[in-house]
């Protein structure tokens, strides 16, 4: 039976001068991208997924893709759980986590097997990778030991920082007993790796669940100050280093939020971990993420003007009637540098009236996250017909240009043919589906990670620009 809805779906206009383009020529078991777009160079972005650790790069803004070589370990069964970044010089830095296999279904730490976080350098901005991934935290497989899980990878790039060129990682350790917050730092482009110190305050639960510490973020402002968050139950912690992460303050709570993991309708599995971004301009500091606190599941935004010592009450960033029992989740947040606005991508199904498949959307702030605009990429609506589609899609945006980054649906009924590393995809202004096929480096993902189901999806980047000049040229 299907539910009641409290008013008719609601359509939205596409952001300006859109563009989707599919990253994967064939589909695969693709999902949990990243994407980032360079300072230096504003024409050079890459985006990152998994299925192994896997970069696709661009140089011309987007407008055409390919995929690069020697990304994924050689010497792990599994890589993975991508973020990506683009450092100071220009260099993009991939970091992913690998495994042989996972320990007992969300208990990760029971065992496991031997597994660390690693970060791979591109000295020319993605389109070759150095041949040697670079350990920041390596666990050898023993009778007990920890998973290293969910890292993400930040950038200083503010030209006044003392700090400028700094490379921070943090991330979540599973051990028998509990859950902690790791974090790392690279002082020389990450050639080099401090070792890991635990800056959560409060331990979590062992399980991947509600009352685990996880889904590290942190933010770099202007100063230097680094500002680092992550889930903690039904809360957002902070914790915050004025000296480059060697020291950091006692973790916080900073926000109170509904349990950070929900069930999800038609999504094997399906969480809410916060986002932290930063207008370097004006010290205001972001945090985004998403809770059923209405019944359905919505996308929330606090703001800070004091340094993160206070924060402003959450506010919806999807723009439909607040319980219409329509969900919006898997939420991703870029602060422009340069523009100052807040960017938000999510899933959402508004939609369509049974509350099951998936849109995406690109919400935008430009007043300091007191209101959003909603926009609707133009793609094919997603049926994830229960299976595991990630932990989480991916944003960045640079002098009023956004890049989105979502694991979409894959079209059985298209031609079939392997995938060519170096092949080109051009960018258009298409609602029509992308080709696909099957990639070995999906099975084997699909293998060792046995207790997961998966279907076949593609990498799909959305292009939208609300930069002065593009908008005067339409």
């Amino acid at each position: 039976m299907v539910p009641a809805r409290a008013q008719t779906p609601q359509l939205l206009q596409p952001p300006s001068n859109a563009k989707v383009i599919p990253l994967n020529a064939v589909a695969g078991h693709f999902t949990e991208p990243a994407i980032a777009v360079s300072q230096k160079n504003p024409r050079q972005v890459v985006a990152a997924f998994q299925g192994q650790a896997s970069a696709a790069y661009s140089e011309d803004s987007g407008n055409s893709w390919q995929i690069a070589k020697g990304t994924a370990p050689g010497n792990y069964r599994v890589s993975g759980d991508v973020s990506v970044t683009y450092d100071s010089r220009g260099h993009a830095i991939l970091c992913y986590i690998a495994f042989d296999k996972l320990g007992t279904s969300q208990y990760w730490a029971h065992n496991a097997s031997r597994n660390g976080i690693f970060i791979r350098r591109s000295l020319d901005g993605g389109k070759t990778w150095e041949a040697n991934a670079v350990p920041v935290d390596e666990q050898p497989t023993r009778t007990v030991m920890p998973f290293e899980d969910k890292p993400f990878v930040v950038a200083d790039n503010n030209p006044a920082s003392p700090f400028v060129g700094n490379l921070y990682v943090g991330w979540t350790e599973f051990s028998l007993d509990k859950t902690i917050i790791l974090f790392s730092r690279s002082s020389d482009g990450g050639a080099a790796w401090s070792k890991p110190v635990e800056i959560s305050s409060h331990e979590g639960l062992p399980r991947d669940d509600t009352g685990a510490v996880e889904g590290f973020t942190a933010a770099a402002g202007a100063d230097g100050t680094l500002y680092a968050a992550w889930a903690d139950g039904s809360s957002i912690a902070m914790a915050i280093s004025t000296d480059a992460g060697a020291t950091f303050t006692t973790s916080r709570t900073i926000l109170e939020t509904a349990p950070s993991y929900y069930n999800m309708e038609a999504v094997e599995r399906a969480n809410g971990f916060p986002q932290i971004g930063i207008d370097p301009a004006s010290n205001r500091l972001f945090i985004t993420w998403s809770d059923y606190r209405n019944g359905d599941v919505d996308v929330f935004c606090s703001t800070s003007t004091d340094r993160g010592a206070t924060w402003s009450p959450a506010m919806r960033v999807n723009n439909d009637a607040v319980h219409d029992g329509f969900d919006q989740f898997f939420q991703w947040l870029s602060v422009d540098p340069v523009d100052g606005s807040a960017n938000v991508v999510f899933y959402d199904r508004r939609s369509d009236p049974e509350n099951r498949s998936l849109g995406v959307v690109l919400a935008r702030s430009t007043d300091g996250g007191r209101s959003f605009a909603n926009y609707a990429w133009a793609t094919p609506r997603f049926d994830p017909q229960g299976n595991f589609i990630g932990d989480y899609n991916g944003i960045a945006a640079l002098k009023g240009r956004v890049y989105a980054v979502w694991t979409g649906p894959a079209m059985p009924e298209q031609a079939m043919s392997t995938p060519q590393p170096g092949s080109k995809l051009k960018a258009d202004n298409r609602a029509q589906r992308p080709e696909v096929s099957k990639t070995p480096e999906g099975e084997k993902a699909v293998e060792a990670v046995s207790d997961l189901r998966m279907i076949r999806t593609i990498i799909n980047v959305g292009i939208a620009d609300f930069s002065a000049s593009a908008t005067s040229s339409k």
